[in-house]
């Protein structure tokens, strides 16, 4: 040891006592100094035995690692502790940087040694399966030190290069779009059904572990000790768990005891057709003597080898590389090798939309034909919402007769809560089967993140007086584009009975005038009402009042954030103030009920 004293700058893995190295645990003791964040200390006091504590708050890592490099020059051996691991968003690299500026050499300055750690893509994979079982990278959202610019770009290269991508510091109490803008930049390189992993406090007594996906991630809580880890394209959910898969069904069949490759001939090239060494041959040399029948079986037992092989001699023959990949990806679902999503997408069951914006990347100027043939010379899937009225909930025998005709065997039909169908089928002409559908009076409206208008039934139509408002707010805002995906409901009377007040804007006519409710939030263990901004606002005035409010939305909006999580967030909206909800107050009953 250098007779300046030492630095330990030591990893202590996630924060519980069985998740620690033993060096980590030895480093430790034979510390004379421990320096560090105050949680942190918190969390390793148990292995102290009297040694000197220097701790601080957030945002003086720089007034640590210097206080670390003083005592270490004055001889003491100095512990500087991470969670995690310390050269992975840690305190190793900045102890260095600080070492450096004052011109530390190795061979007289003090002596550093960095313990290694757990760090939380690790610790969190482990919880959530094995999701990082394939090439993956770590993104920090924080743009307190990086250009934000800077992380954007990271993001953008690591989701278009398939990276399973764990997220480090997502959100913090002022730093909320961050994970928003990364959402948003990842659903244009991603399914919005990939999985996605949220731990929190992994190994702490506060864990929490959720499995979801890429659309639906920013409905659940996500903060500064959460650790976001998000899929690749391959990667699938089973029985809880995020698996991503290695590459293996590639060469092997997973339930075979007996594989057609035998060891001697599963890393030559003609077994991998997709290495680099087979790309440079040009194709895969022929197969001959005795492993020429074990080739063919195997090729026979894995369509995607197969698939891929003759994408490789078709390049070799100069096909376009777009129709390279439309024919390798299509063998791939016909076999059944893709996961469901993208299998069900390659087999030309993708929407219209979603199968222009993928095969764009790959076809350029070529992506109208996909659009209008699903890319396989099959038609492209429609998906579109269809309702006799926005209060009518009676389908006449004609529009139930037109729809099972239009969904045929191909199509499917789907009722929803909202008193819609969804109609999904193979269709080459959209605009044409709108036409068919709104000639027999349904209201058409697109399915995604746009505005829904809807109503009560108004009693059957006894109660018909608001139905001029509901008609209007269809007409002018039903369908337009949203955030993220926003209902619109009204009640016909005071009873409100069909629950407009829980919609994210409710309105209920009652006594000649209409009650404006916003933010409510339907589902999940929070759900809640939403709030009473106005009582009795003129019939004239209510649709411009709810226009604003949507026009406000529309502009200040973040994507996919939901309209209750808006309303809190900006605290004003066309004039009317949120107001946070009183706490629940827990009762203890005398009885015991």
């Amino acid at each position: 040891m250098s007779p300046l004293g030492k630095l330990l700058v030591i990893g202590f893995g996630p924060g519980d006592m069985e998740h620690i190295t033993k060096r980590a645990l030895d480093a430790l003791a034979e510390s004379e100094v421990i320096i560090g964040y105050n949680t942190y200390v918190d969390l390793i006091r148990p292995l102290l035995n009297g040694q000197e504590i220097v701790r601080t708050g957030m945002t003086e890592e720089v007034s640590r690692a210097q206080e670390a490099v003083r005592q270490a020059e004055m001889g003491k051996k100095v512990a500087v502790i991470s969670s995690g691991d310390a050269g992975v968003y840690g305190m190793a690299g900045l102890v260095y940087e600080v070492l450096m500026q004052k011109g530390w050499r190795r061979e007289d300055g003090v002596e550093v040694e960095v313990v290694p750690g757990i760090s939380a893509i690790q610790s969190c994979a482990s919880l959530l399966g094995a999701p990082v079982m394939h090439d993956a990278c770590t993104i920090s959202l924080s743009d307190h030190l990086t250009p934000w610019e800077t992380i954007v770009k990271r993001v953008e290269a690591a989701a278009s290069a398939d990276f399973v991508i764990a997220l480090y510091n997502p959100r913090s109490g002022r730093r909320t779009r961050q994970i928003v803008e990364t959402q948003s930049i990842l659903l244009r390189y991603r399914d919005p059904q990939t999985p996605v992993g949220l731990v929190k406090s992994a190994y702490r007594e506060r864990q929490q572990v959720i499995v979801t996906t890429l659309e639906d991630m920013l409905n659940h809580d996500i903060g500064m000790l959460t650790t976001v880890i998000i899929g690749n394209s391959s990667t699938t959910v089973y029985d809880g768990l995020i698996v991503t898969p290695r590459g293996y069904q590639r060469k092997y069949t997973l339930d075979a005891t007996e594989q057609a490759l035998k060891p001697h001939q599963r890393l030559r090239t003609e077994a991998e057709p997709w290495s680099l060494d087979a790309s440079q041959a040009g194709a895969a040399p022929a197969v001959t003597g005795p492993s020429a029948s074990g080739a063919a079986v195997a090729t026979q037992a894995r369509p995607q080898a197969m698939a891929t092989v003759q994408a490789t001699t078709a390049v070799q023959t100069g096909a376009a590389p777009a129709s390279l990949a439309a024919e390798a990806l299509s063998r791939l679902a016909v076999g059944g090798k893709l996961p469901g999503a993208a299998n069900a997408r390659w087999n030309g069951q993708a929407s219209a939309a979603e199968s222009t914006a993928r095969m764009s990347a790959v076809a350029g100027a070529g992506a109208s034909t996909v659009m209008a043939t699903g890319g396989f010379g099959k038609p492209a899937l429609f998906e579109v919402g269809v309702s006799p009225g926005v209060g009518n909930k009676k389908f006449t025998a004609r529009q139930m007769a037109l729809l099972a005709e239009v969904a045929g065997d191909d199509g499917e039909l789907e009722y929803t809560p909202d008193h819609q169908i969804v109609l999904r089928v193979p269709c080459a002409d959209p605009e044409e089967l709108v036409g068919r559908l709104r000639d027999e009076r349904f209201i058409v409206m697109p399915i995604g993140d746009v505005f829904k208008v809807k109503a009560c039934d108004f009693c059957n139509m006894e109660k018909d007086d608001a139905v001029p408002v509901a008609e209007h707010l269809q007409v002018v805002l039903g369908g337009l584009q949203a955030p993220k995906e926003t209902s619109i409901a009204l009640n016909g009377c005071g009873m409100a009975c069909y629950g407009a007040v829980l919609e994210d804007i409710g309105i209920v006519y009652r006594k000649g005038g209409y009650d404006l409710f916003l933010g409510g939030k339907k589902f999940g263990r929070n759900a809640h009402a939403a709030q009473p901004v106005a009582e009795g606002i003129p019939g004239d005035q209510i649709t411009d009042i709810v226009e604003n409010v949507i026009a406000e939305y529309k502009e200040k909006g973040h994507p996919n954030e939901r309209f209750h999580k808006f309303f809190k967030r900006v605290g004003v909206v066309a004039g009317f103030r949120h107001e946070d909800a009183p706490a629940t107050v827990e009762v203890n009953a005398v009885c015991g009920d």
